[in-house]
């Protein structure tokens, strides 16, 4: 029977017996003390040592993150493990980075026994690798007699005397940094692994710790013999001549770099998303203030026929301002990536495909030869052309990248009809027509292993600072928002070949503006729903004025009663989806319960609302505020009359 010292810190006596009755069962035969407080603590761990340690994480007077730094002052190397019963999943993961071991949900102890040998063997490991630290610190004689065994590791290893001139290198240390051990000894390991004063760490300091303590740890910032950049984790251990005097420097280093790179790519990603929360936060309530203004600066000339031309002037810009304000609110969100659309028309992507080929004929290097196949009567697409764009761009610029020698760039585009056959064997296909827009290089292509992740965000092959991996990410993120799919085809070193399907509306030209005259009402009665009373009241207005009925509510409890009065007589709701009290989506739900075949016209000044929105409810349509009198009124008569609009 295995004889267990364990420390618990807990102030439920209950729990304490659950977890000392898991580990009898365990085989192991217990010397325990229950702590509650820090004090308690600090008084236990004097007293005698222990083996490991299992605390709460949350207790009246105490915590486990508390705890664990006790042990960590104390530079106490035990086992730690949490046992919990409300701890989350991100508590328990900044707690594993804090230092702790493991954890455990109180209701699920089957674990404990298995996590306590995994981290006693654990344990175990570490003071014999702490042990052969002190035994190296002792004869430094053995190192190079055991240097054929250091060779084989993957990390740096080297000696240095205390004027840091190197005394011993590994082949750890000639694979990283790129130096042989013959042409190195002897020289100074600062002159030769910092590039700069700015890059040079404290020695000074650093010195001064191996002396007191005997060892140092942290992160350096050095570079290879071809001048790359690294960061290293590096630990020093200071060795000493039989009087105990100090003679040199064990250095162990271990290259971080790529993992510094995607701690920042992360990091970056993390600064956008919470961007991107902001932006998507204010939208809603910064669109409704431009949505009376454009719908004031549009009625104004209807009520007030007489104005003067400078007063239709001013009227003009207000409704160019509100406009333009709105159309950096979209901008915003789409550069945040909330899920906005972009402004989406009928796009000749033949226009787009020579534009980009003749970006890449005047700034690619003469050695890439830029040739296009584009079919004459290419069918059009319904897509943002800006970003339809970025994913030519993104595409022409990796074929360039591919071919540091030069090559051939060949950019062609073709109609084709996606029967069943052809969309079974393509998961995202669907029966109908698209245009098949490929960009071919003749490159050095994509290995096998890694052709399945280059769309993978933060995923690149390119050196650092040349790219960060997103590029295909967001293409293809892209094409998807298009209904489209992207294919890719390689062969080391004969190059790639990206096929990208737009869906096509097969149409020639783009379709005129409508006339808001057309869309006049004939007396249908149409109730507005929003908890914004101006905007209730300036709809209110314009629907007025253009022969339709209109009844207003602020919020959805009101909405449902005027609907439950007027039932027979509403022709169409009008709602907003971001309500207090009783949000959109509840409001249009009840409504549909009420009256299956209402007709419902949602709106909201989060554009991201027009993702969702109408896969969770039945809607006739979306209207994104602020809108103009057009879109307003041509969307009720598309809703009202679909074949009228057809």
């Amino acid at each position: 029977m295995n004889h267990l010292r364990i420390l618990i810190v807990e102030d439920s006596e209950d729990d304490t017996l659950l977890t000392l009755r898991e580990l009898r069962r365990g085989g192991y035969r217990l010397d325990y003390v229950r702590v509650d407080t820090s004090v308690a603590m600090e008084s236990a761990l004097d007293q005698q040592p222990w083996d490991i340690v299992i605390a709460d994480y949350s207790m009246p007077a105490f915590s486990a993150p508390e705890a664990l730094k006790i042990l960590q002052s104390r530079k106490l190397d035990l086992p730690f493990i949490i046992i919990s019963g409300t701890i989350g999943e991100d508590t328990a993961v900044a707690a594993m980075k804090a230092g702790a071991s493991d954890y455990l949900i109180k209701g699920n102890l089957a674990r404990l026994v298995p996590a306590v040998e995994r981290e006693l063997r654990e344990a175990i490991e570490r003071h014999k690798r702490h042990s052969a630290e002190k035994a190296l610190q002792q004869a430094e004689q053995q190192i190079r007699e055991q240097a054929a065994l250091l060779d084989v590791a993957t990390d740096a290893i080297c000696v240095q005397d205390l004027e840091h001139n190197l005394l011993f290198w590994s082949k750890g240390a000639e694979r990283l940094y790129g130096w042989e051990a013959a042409s190195i000894l002897g020289k100074s390991a600062v002159q030769l692994l910092y590039k700069d004063d700015d890059n040079l760490p404290n020695f000074e300091a650093m010195v001064a710790m191996l002396a007191r303590e005997g060892n140092w740890q942290g992160e350096l910032q050095q570079v290879t013999k071809n001048g790359k950049d690294i960061v290293v984790e590096s630990r020093w251990t200071l060795i000493r001549d039989l009087e105990g005097n100090p003679k040199s420097i064990l250095n162990v280093s271990t290259d971080i770099t790529e993992k510094k790179q995607l701690q920042a790519q992360f990091l970056r990603a993390q600064r956008l998303e919470s961007v991107g929360t902001l932006a998507s936060g204010i939208a809603h309530d910064f669109n409704n203030i431009l949505t009376p203004i454009l719908a004031v600066a549009q009625l104004l000339p209807l009520k007030l026929p007489n104005l003067d031309d400078n007063t239709k002037q001013l009227l003009n810009i207000l409704e160019d301002s509100a406009k333009r304000g709105a159309d950096l609110v979209k901008q915003i969100l789409s550069f945040t990536r909330r899920g906005v659309e972009g402004s989406c028309t009928i796009v000749q992507a033949r226009h787009l495909l020579l534009d980009v080929a003749k970006v890449a004929q005047r700034t690619f290097p003469k050695s890439i030869k830029t040739q296009t196949d584009i079919a004459p009567d290419l069918w059009t697409i319904f897509a943002d052309a800006t970003q339809i764009h970025q994913v030519l761009m993104n595409l022409i610029v990796n074929a360039r990248d591919a071919m540091p020698d030069g090559g051939i760039l060949d950019i062609n585009a073709t109609n084709l009809w996606v029967d069943q056959s052809y969309a079974r064997m393509h998961m995202d296909a669907t029966v109908g027509s698209y245009i098949v827009i490929t960009v071919t290089d003749t490159g050095t292509g994509i290995a096998p292993s890694i052709i399945d992740r280059i769309f993978d965000p933060f995923f690149t092959t390119k050196e650092v600072g040349k790219g960060t991996g997103l590029g295909l990410s967001s293409a293809m993120g892209i094409i998807k928002n298009h209904n489209g799919f992207l294919n890719v085809y390689s062969e080391l070193g004969k190059g790639s070949s990206f096929r990208v399907y737009l869906p096509s509306c097969q149409v020639n030209e783009s379709e005129g503006k409508v006339d808001v005259s057309a869309s006049n009402g004939n007396g249908e009665l149409i109730l507005v729903v929003d908890d914004e009373t101006i905007i209730c009241e300036v709809t209110k207005t314009t629907l007025l004025s253009h022969n339709y009925k209109v009844l207003t509510a602020n919020d959805g409890i009101e909405a449902l009663a005027l609907y439950a009065q007027y039932k027979k007589d509403i022709d169409l709701v009008l709602i907003d989806l971001m309500m207090p009290s009783m949000d959109g989506d509840t409001t249009i739900l009840t409504l549909q319960r009420m009256n299956p075949q209402v007709k419902i016209i949602a709106m909201s000044g989060l554009i991201s609302k027009a993702n969702t929105c109408d896969k969770s409810l039945n809607l006739q349509e979306f209207l994104p505020k602020p809108f103009t009198t057009q879109a307003l009124l041509s969307t009720i008569q598309k809703v009202l009359h679909p074949n009228l609009c057809k």
